[in-house]
C-alpha cells in the first residue's frame, strides 16, 4: 500500500505544545480559544461566517483551515502511531468545541475520517494502520462506504460487490450518499465477497485512491441535504476496479463482525458530539429572552420560559451521562461493557435532543425563523440535528443491537453482575489507555444497571428532601427494571419473530431511559464523592431530570404519583443557566469556559 500524504511533520508542527501535548480539556480549551467570540459578527470563525457557508452549501475554508493548523486529525489517531486518541472520551471533549459552531465542519472535515479510521484500528494489519495514521497526519482525508439506498441500514443485504479477480478483487456497483467521496484520499468500503447469505458473506475493504487505475470510477451527482448543507454527500459508481488482496480489512467475511465493533465507538462518539449543537440553542434561547426581558418585560421573567430552560439544561446534563459511561466504558470496562450502550446514546439522544430544541424554539417564537443574526444559529441547528443523528444507524438499526441482548442480561447481569467503578461516571476522571483491540460486540455484562441496583442498597443517612427524591425515583427505577426483566425473561427467543415486535421495541426503549436515570444516578453520586459542593454535586439537577424520564415513561413501578421536586429547584436550575450563560461555559457536565 503507498504511503500517503506529509506525514506527521506538516501539520503536527503547528499545534501549540499545548494541544499537542496537554490533556483533552486542554486541547477542546485552545481549539475553543481559536474560534473566537461566535457572535461577532466581523469574526470569520463566529456564527454569520458559518451561516454564510450554509446558505452557499459550502463548508467555512477558513474553519477548515484553523482545524488544519490545529492538526485536529490528530484526534482521530492513537497515541502509539503519533496522534492524541487516547479515549473515546476525549475525542468527544475535543470536537465539542466544533460542534457548537458547525455540526457540517465537525463531520465534514474529521468525523468522517474517524469513522473509516476506526476499522483500522480494531482490525488492521501493521500496514493499514500506519497507511491510515500517515493519511491522517498528513492532513489528509478518509470516508466510509457503508449504505446502499435500496437497502438502508440492512448491510447484509448490500449489493455493492468485490469479487475475486487476478491476485485481488474487482470492485462493482454502486455507493450513495457517502460524504466527502471525491475529496478523500481513501475509502473504507462495505462489500460483498460472498453470495451466499448470512454474517460471513461481507467484508470491509481499504481502497488508497491514488492506486486506483483510470478508465474504472464514476463519481456520482452530489447531494444537497436540507440540513447540514455544507456536507459534500456524493456518490461512487465502480466498474471492476481492481484493489490488491491487501486491501481487506479483518480478512475475507469479517465485515459484519467488524462493523458491529466500530459502531460500538462511533455509535456513542458522534451523538456525544452533537450535544454541543444543543448547548448552543440552550444558549441562544437564554439570549432571546434576557434581551425580551429588557425590551418588553416579558421572557426571562415569566415562569413558563424559565421551566422550559431548565427542563433544556436537564436533559443535556441527562444525555451526557449517559454518554459518559458509554465513551469511558471503552477505556474502564473494555471488557465488561457492551455495545448496548453506544447503541442506547445512539438511539435515546436524537429523541430527547430534537423534544429539547422544539421546546427551546417555542421562546424564540418568529425568531426561529430567522436565517442571519444573533438568533439565526438556531434555525441552522435545527435542521441540523435530523442529518447527523440519523447516520448509519437510526432507531431501528439500534434497537437491532440492543433487543438481543436484553434476556441475557435481564438472566445473568442487571441483578447478579458487579457495579461500575464510580470513575465511569466521572467527567474528565482519569483513564487507563484505551485498548480498541479488548472491545467486543457482546459481552453480556452490564455494570451501568447493577450501578443502579447498588446506589439502591446502598441508602446511607440523607440530608435532605432532594436526596431524598433522588433516592425514591432511584427506586422507582429499579422496580422498572425488575419489571423489565421479568418481560424478558417470558420472551419467546426460540421465535425469530420476538425480534421485530412492537412489544419488544417498547422494552428496548424503557430498558434505555433506565440506563440514562442510572447514569444520572452514578454522576451524582459521584460528583458528590470527588466534588462536594459544586453543581453536579446538588440533587437539583438530578431530580429534574430523573423526574423527566420518570415523565415520558408515564410514570414508574410502585408510585401512584411522582415525588414532587422541591419548589426551589427550578430557581436553582435556572440560576446556573444564567450564571453559565453569562461567564460565559458550557451547558455540558464539563463546564468548560466558551469564547464570547
Amino acid at each position: 500500500m503507498a504511503a500517503m500524504g506529509t506525514g506527521t511533520a506538516g501539520v503536527l508542527t503547528s499545534v501549540t505544545g499545548l494541544s499537542a501535548r496537554g490533556t483533552a480539556r486542554e486541547r477542546a480549551a485552545a481549539l475553543e480559544s481559536r474560534f473566537g467570540d461566535p457572535a461577532d459578527p466581523d469574526n470569520p470563525l463566529g456564527h454569520e461566517a458559518f451561516l454564510r457557508a450554509d446558505a452557499r452549501a459550502e463548508l467555512p475554508a477558513e474553519g477548515e483551515r484553523l482545524l488544519e493548523r490545529f492538526g485536529l486529525n490528530a484526534e482521530f489517531v492513537p497515541r502509539s502511531l503519533g496522534g492524541r486518541l487516547d479515549s473515546i472520551e476525549g475525542l468527544v471533549q475535543a470536537l465539542r468545541p466544533v460542534f457548537r459552531r458547525d455540526a457540517s465542519l465537525g463531520i465534514g472535515y474529521g468525523v468522517s475520517s474517524f469513522m473509516a479510521a476506526v476499522n483500522a484500528w480494531f482490525a488492521g494489519t501493521q500496514e493499514q494502520r500506519r497507511f491510515t495514521a500517515d493519511l491522517l497526519l498528513g492532513g489528509g482525508r478518509m470516508t466510509v462506504a457503508y449504505q446502499e439506498i435500496a437497502h438502508g441500514n440492512d448491510f447484509v443485504r448490500n449489493e455493492f460487490h468485490a469479487r475475486r479477480g487476478g491476485s485481488g478483487f474487482l470492485l462493482d456497483g454502486d455507493k450513495h450518499v457517502i460524504n466527502n467521496v471525491e475529496r478523500a484520499e481513501a475509502l473504507m468500503l462495505y462489500a460483498r465477497t460472498d453470495k451466499a447469505k448470512g454474517s460471513r458473506s461481507h467484508s470491509v475493504l481499504l481502497v488508497d485512491k491514488e492506486l486506483a487505475p483510470a478508465g474504472h470510477t464514476v463519481y456520482l451527482p452530489r447531494r444537497i441535504t436540507n440540513g447540514c448543507r455544507g456536507l459534500q454527500f456524493g456518490g461512487v459508481q465502480y466498474a471492476g476496479l481492481p484493489v490488491p488482496a491487501s486491501a481487506v480489512v479483518g480478512g475475507v467475511g469479517q465485515g459484519v463482525e467488524l462493523s458491529l465493533r466500530s459502531f460500538k465507538v462511533t455509535r456513542s462518539a458522534l451523538p456525544s458530539m452533537v450535544l454541543a449543537l444543543v448547548d448552543t440553542c440552550l444558549r441562544t434561547a437564554v439570549g432571546f429572552a434576557g434581551r425580551q426581558s429588557r425590551d418588553t418585560g416579558t421572557g426571562m421573567d415569566t415562569r413558563s420560559s424559565r421551566s422550559v430552560l431548565a427542563a433544556a439544561f436537564a436533559d443535556i446534563l441527562l444525555c451526557d451521562s449517559l454518554a459518559l459511561a458509554a465513551t469511558r466504558s471503552a477505556s474502564l470496562l473494555p471488557r465488561q461493557s457492551s455495545g448496548v450502550y453506544a447503541a442506547a446514546v445512539k438511539y435515546l439522544l436524537p429523541k430527547i435532543l430534537t423534544e429539547t430544541v422544539y421546546d427551546l424554539s417555542i421562546i424564540l417564537g418568529s425568531a426561529l425563523y430567522d436565517k442571519d443574526g444573533p438568533y439565526g444559529i438556531f434555525q441552522k441547528h435545527v435542521r441540523d440535528l435530523p442529518v447527523i443523528t440519523l447516520g448509519h444507524a437510526g432507531t431501528a438499526a439500534c434497537q437491532a443491537t440492543i433487543i438481543p441482548q436484553m434476556p441475557l442480561l435481564a438472566r445473568a447481569a442487571w441483578f447478579q453482575g458487579a457495579p461500575a467503578p464510580g470513575e465511569l461516571f466521572e467527567a474528565d476522571g482519569r483513564l487507563p489507555p484505551l485498548n480498541l483491540e479488548q472491545l467486543r460486540p457482546h459481552a453480556g455484562h452490564d455494570p451501568v444497571a447493577a450501578s443502579l441496583v447498588a446506589a439502591v442498597e446502598d441508602d446511607p443517612e440523607r440530608g435532605d428532601d432532594g436526596e431524598d427524591v433522588i433516592h425514591r425515583l432511584a427506586q422507582g427505577f429499579l422496580a422498572e427494571l425488575r419489571s423489565l426483566r421479568d418481560l424478558c425473561l417470558e420472551l419467546r427467543t426460540t421465535d425469530p419473530a420476538w425480534l421485530a415486535g412492537p412489544e419488544t421495541s417498547a422494552l428496548a426503549d424503557r430498558y434505555v431511559h433506565v440506563l440514562a436515570a442510572a447514569s444520572v444516578v452514578g454522576v451524582w453520586r459521584q460528583e458528590r464523592r470527588v466534588r462536594p459542593g459544586g453543581f453536579l454535586a446538588d440533587p437539583a439537577w438530578a431530580v429534574t431530570a430523573l423526574s423527566r424520564t420518570a415523565g415520558r415513561l408515564g410514570g414508574l413501578p410502585g408510585l401512584t404519583e411522582l415525588p414532587e421536586p422541591p419548589a426551589h429547584f427550578e430557581d436553582l436550575m435556572v440560576s446556573e443557566v444564567l450564571s453559565r450563560f453569562g461567564e460565559p461555559r458550557s451547558y455540558d457536565l464539563y463546564n468548560s469556559p466558551l469564547s464570547g
